[in-house]
C-alpha cells in the first residue's frame, strides 16, 4: 500500500483542485468561529482557561469523527486496502516539495531574484520580500528539510504503526498546528492543545528522520549539530531534523527571520558555508533519498515479517 501510495504521487502529484486538506482547512476555520467566542486575549473577554478549553474541545471535535471513520472504512472488506492507499496518498507530498524547491531553483537561474522571493514564499510562512539570494536559499533548504519529515516521514511512521486511522490523525493534527499553533494574542491559548498533540505524534518521527538525514549525508557533523543546536530551537521536532539535516549537508542555517511582520532572530544550525542556491537541490536530493532507504527498510521488514508469519 505504502509503495502504491509514493508511485502515485510520483506519477499524479498533489491534487490541483479539491485537496482533502484544504477542504479541512476551512472545516477548521469554520469550527474556530463557532467556538473561539467573542473577542480576543488580548481584550480579556475570554479567561485563557476557557480558551484552552475551547481549543481542546474544537481539536476533538474535528479529529474524533474522521479518526473514527477512517478506522471503520479501513475494515470494509471491499475497498479497505484502495482507502488506506489513497488517504496515505493524499498525506504525503514528495513531489509537491520538490517542485517547489526545484522552481525556487529555477528562478535563481534565470537570474530574477523577485520571482526567487515569491516562489519560495509558496514555501514558507516568513516574509520573504526583502531576502537576498542567502536568505531565499536558507528559507527553501529549511523548508525542505522540515517539510520532509511533516509532509513525508511522519505521515509513512504512523501508516505504518496505525494505519488509515493514524496517518489521518496525523496529517490533520499537523493541520490544524499549522493553523492555530501559534504563541501570539490570538492562539497563544486556543492553539495550545492543536500544538501539544503535534508535538506529541511528531516527537518519534522527528528523529528518526533526523537520523536518517544524519545516516544519509555527513553523519558526524549532523549528529554533533543535532547535539549540541537542536535544544536551542523553538520547536522540540523541527530543532533535531533541521539541525541534524543542516550538519548531513554541512551548511548554516537559521538567523533572523520576518514572521507577522516582527524579526526573530532564530538560532543558528548546521555548520560550514551559508546555505547557497545549489544546496537547495542537495537538501531535495537528501530528502529523496532517505525516501528511498525508508521505502527499502519498510518492504524489507513487511516480507521479514510476513515469512516469520508464514513459517
Amino acid at each position: 500500500m505504502i509503495l502504491t501510495a509514493v508511485l502515485f504521487d510520483r506519477l499524479l502529484g498533489e491534487p490541483r483542485r479539491f485537496h482533502p486538506l484544504a477542504g479541512f482547512g476551512r472545516l477548521a476555520r469554520w469550527v474556530e468561529k463557532i467556538f473561539y467566542g467573542p473577542g480576543d486575549y488580548e481584550s480579556g473577554d475570554a479567561a485563557p482557561a476557557v480558551r484552552y478549553l475551547r481549543g481542546i474541545v474544537s481539536v476533538c471535535a474535528l479529529l474524533i469523527p474522521f479518526v473514527l471513520l477512517a478506522a471503520m472504512l479501513q475494515q470494509s472488506a471491499i475497498f479497505g486496502m484502495l482507502f488506506s492507499i489513497v488517504l496515505l496518498y493524499f498525506a504525503i507530498a514528495p513531489r509537491s516539495l520538490r517542485e517547489h524547491a526545484e522552481q525556487v531553483v529555477a528562478a535563481f537561474s534565470a537570474g530574477g531574484l523577485p520571482d526567487a522571493r515569491r516562489q519560495v514564499g509558496l514555501m514558507v510562512s516568513r516574509d520573504t520580500s526583502q531576502l537576498d539570494e542567502s536568505g531565499i536559499s536558507r528559507a527553501a533548504v529549511e523548508s525542505v528539510l522540515e517539510n520532509g519529515n511533516d509532509a513525508i516521514f511522519a505521515a509513512l511512521f504512523w501508516f505504518v504503526l496505525a494505519g488509515a486511522p493514524g496517518v489521518l490523525l496525523y496529517r490533520l493534527s499537523n493541520t490544524l498546528d499549522a493553523m492555530w499553533g501559534y504563541r501570539n494574542a490570538r492562539y497563544n491559548c486556543f492553539g495550545w492543545a492543536a500544538a501539544r498533540l503535534d508535538d506529541v505524534l511528531n516527537f518519534i518521527p522527528a528523529r528518526l528522520t533526523a537520523l536518517s538525514y544524519a545516516l544519509l549525508g555527513h553523519t558526524r557533523s549532523a549528529l554533533s549539530c543535532w547535539r549540541q543546536q537542536a535544544a536551542a530551537w523553538e520547536s522540540p521536532n523541527a530543532g533535531p531534523v533541521m539541525a541534524a539535516g543542516a550538519g548531513a549537508l554541512r551548511v548554516r542555517l537559521g538567523g533572523a527571520a520576518i514572521y507577522h511582520g516582527e524579526s526573530e532572530q532564530r538560532p543558528l544550525l548546521g555548520c560550514g558555508m551559508a546555505a547557497g542556491a545549489a544546496d537547495i537541490a542537495r537538501a531535495v536530493r537528501l530528502v529523496r533519498h532517505t525516501l528511498y532507504a525508508w521505502l527499502i527498510v519498510i518492504t524489507l521488514v513487511t516480507l521479514l515479517v510476513a515469512g516469520w508469519q508464514h513459517a
